[in-house]
């Protein structure tokens, strides 16, 4: 069964993005010389899972980021929708977590990078994701997209690694036990 894993930035009160989700506050941050391992972990993963507001987002970007395939759940958007340059890279899908998984496993992936506040949250209520690595931003937004919200319980963590950087960011690894 192939499993989820999370690597995103949020800032110190919790949020992965402002409500019309840009991003503006983590590009202003001068972390250019440092590297936080996000090529590292692109190259442990099989495939890239997000939401359609990411997708919108990183659409909006100077280039598409990614090498790897993108898998956009979303039931608002269609293939039909993704520019041709894209059409080989990203594909649309509307089904559950359980039901992606299951198609993931089909298609022989078996590392899923899950990204986005709303994605993380509805695999993380139903027990798909395996770790997380987060980098801790010093700033406060105030509001926005979190990327925790309610849960039906409790979720234990150990965490299994801290690093600081010159920035001030700070990177917190955790498993799920």
């Amino acid at each position: 069964m192939p499993t989820g894993h999370v690597m995103m930035a949020i800032s110190l009160d919790g949020y992965v993005a402002r409500k019309d989700h840009s991003m503006d506050w983590l590009m202003k941050q001068k972390t250019a010389d440092e590297d936080h391992g996000f090529a590292e972990f692109l190259g442990t993963i099989d495939v890239i899972v997000m939401g359609s507001g990411s997708y919108r987002t990183v659409l909006g970007f100077d280039a598409w980021p990614y090498e790897k395939p993108v898998v956009v759940l979303s039931n608002s958007i269609a293939n039909e929708d993704v520019p041709p340059e894209l059409a080989e890279k990203v594909d649309i899908m509307n089904l559950s977590p359980q039901e992606l998984m299951a198609e993931m496993e089909r298609r022989g992936w078996q590392r899923i990078y899950v990204d986005g506040g709303a994605i993380v949250q509805s695999f993380l209520k139903l027990g798909l994701i395996n770790d997380f690595k987060l980098a801790i931003v010093p700033i406060l937004l105030g509001e926005g997209i979190r990327l925790f919200g309610e849960l039906p319980a409790d979720i234990d963590l150990e965490l299994t690694q801290t690093k600081t950087f010159p920035s001030g960011l700070v990177e917190l690894r955790y498993k799920v036990v």
